[in-house]
């Protein structure tokens, strides 16, 4: 905010009040991952100053065309069960047990995620689980919140962020001891860092060429589900995808992932109702039945981006920390951008408990375990996207699938999909190396024609060694690379 705007006054803030010792700690961002932040460590009894720069969504609808519900799964569950409100949120949440595929024939058929029982992904909205945080975090009085306040700018070395106020435009700086940064994508405290001449700051951000555009099936008029109420549908088109979401009040939240342009089915080529309806009518016409709002929808929501950042360090001389989007934004393919920043959280308490009042050794040792699974959760999740529009309804991929499920009934085996999502006593970075190597190895049986003749019992056991030797080949090449 420019200083020669006469309407605005600067102010310095020193929100904490009275002292009432521990470290006094900012956080910028009050979303799902600053919420849960603020949440446990307003537990532990510091004193928290948590700043949104948007207003308050319990009081406000968040905007039409943003993504209004997420898939929460195990990795979130042992983040909200560590703050003691996973109670809480189960009644928000509807049970998904699998995909529900959708041909272009309108044919359907269901691939569970897992065979083992109680494994199952939930849809929860987004503005239920972040009122509800937030809702916790107000009953703690060691906690400042406020909302309508834009982070501008953060001066690294006197650990003091200005923030412009809204309610009363005006600036105010404020100082603390730590400050996170839980501002998202965009976020402000990881571009003062990228800034910082002293640091050696690396950043990369890739966007797919595809956008998303999101869309509705309202529920029936006795306030009932249109379509099957547990399972995330998706409409997989090589190029292109539907997928939706169930909702409590029996709708679905509907995405469609599309090309920006250079296509014939593309946000840029879809521009009159006509094609639009077209379009639907010939790729996706049984959930065209199901969305009477579909034109409107399509021509007032907007077009948002998908792109995965990662970026290093995540700190700066145990002053600031960047955490969730901010550090490792992913794309939405594998569920997990939500349960991911969850999970930074509950690693981090892991270390705050290990070094508590050493910010700095405590900074340095959670990124140390955690950046190569941020690094790999974002490759996962783009890999997913082209599972998922190509692959599903793939004969091969069924095939694997199939193959996978009688091994989890039969044996301790879990897919790479499993592992990410169930396994939250194992990193990402595993989940990726172990599940890709069966995938490999499968893939190849089947494609090779190596299944016919073989008793479920000898094919696990060729896979298990196929799995072996490319994990240690793997070994063999990183130790060759040092």
């Amino acid at each position: 905010m420019k200083k020669e705007n006469s309407n605005t006054k600067m102010k310095k803030v020193f929100p904490f009040g009275e002292d009432l010792g521990g470290a006094k700690i900012l956080i910028i961002g009050a979303g799902l991952c600053g919420s849960l932040l603020a949440l446990r460590l307003a537990q532990r009894g510091y004193q928290i100053e948590l700043r949104e720069e948007r207003s308050d969504l319990r009081k406000t609808d968040i905007s039409a065309g943003k993504s209004i519900n997420l898939a929460f799964s195990d990795r979130g569950i042992k983040a909200l069960k560590m703050a003691g409100v996973v109670d809480k949120v189960f009644p928000l949440c509807i049970p998904m047990t699998g995909r529900m595929i959708h041909s272009i024939e309108s044919e359907t058929f269901l691939s569970p995620y897992s065979a083992r029982d109680g494994e199952y992904i939930n849809s929860v909205s987004r503005g239920q689980l972040n009122g509800l945080l937030l809702d916790e975090v107000e009953k703690f009085d060691n906690v400042n919140l406020q909302f309508n306040c834009g982070c501008t700018s953060v001066d690294l070395e006197n650990n003091t962020a200005t923030f412009f106020d809204k309610n009363y435009n005006q600036e105010e700086m404020v100082t603390a001891d730590v400050i996170f940064g839980a501002d998202g994508a965009g976020s402000i405290l990881r571009k003062e860092m990228f800034l910082q001449r002293e640091i050696l700051f690396s950043y990369s951000q890739q966007f797919l060429e595809h956008g998303y555009k999101e869309l509705s099936i309202p529920p029936t008029e006795s306030g009932g589900f249109k379509t099957y109420k547990n399972a995330l549908h998706i409409w997989p088109r090589g190029e292109y995808m539907l997928i939706a979401l169930p909702n409590l009040d029996g709708s679905f939240t509907v995405t469609l992932f599309l090309p920006h342009n250079n296509s014939v089915y593309s946000f840029s080529e879809l521009n009159t109702d006509e094609k639009v309806s077209n379009f639907f009518q010939k790729q996706f016409p049984d959930a065209l039945e199901l969305m009477p709002n579909l034109i409107d929808e399509f021509q007032n929501n907007p077009v948002g981006n998908l792109g995965t950042i990662k970026c290093s360090p995540w700190s700066y001389k145990g002053k600031t920390l960047l955490i969730g989007d901010a550090a490792h934004a992913v794309v939405p393919f594998y569920g997990q951008g939500m349960n991911a920043s969850f999970e930074d959280v509950f690693v981090l308490d892991k270390f705050i408990d290990r070094h508590e009042g050493d910010w700095s050794k405590i900074f340095d040792e959670y990124e140390k375990e955690r950046k190569r699974d941020a690094d790999a959760i974002g490759d996962l999740a783009v890999e997913n996207f082209y599972e998922m529009r190509d692959h599903v309804s793939n004969p091969i991929f069924k095939k694997k699938r199939e193959i996978e499920i009688e091994f989890e009934k039969r044996f301790s085996y879990y897919s790479k999909y499993s592992m990410v999502t169930f396994r939250e006593d194992m990193g990402y970075d595993e989940a990726m190396r172990i599940g890709n190597a069966q995938d490999k190895t499968l893939l190849n049986l089947i494609a090779n024609n190596k299944l016919e003749g073989l008793e479920i019992e000898e094919l696990f056991e060729l896979v298990k060694k196929g799995v072996s030797e490319i994990l240690d080949d793997d070994k063999v090449s990183k130790m060759m690379q040092h």
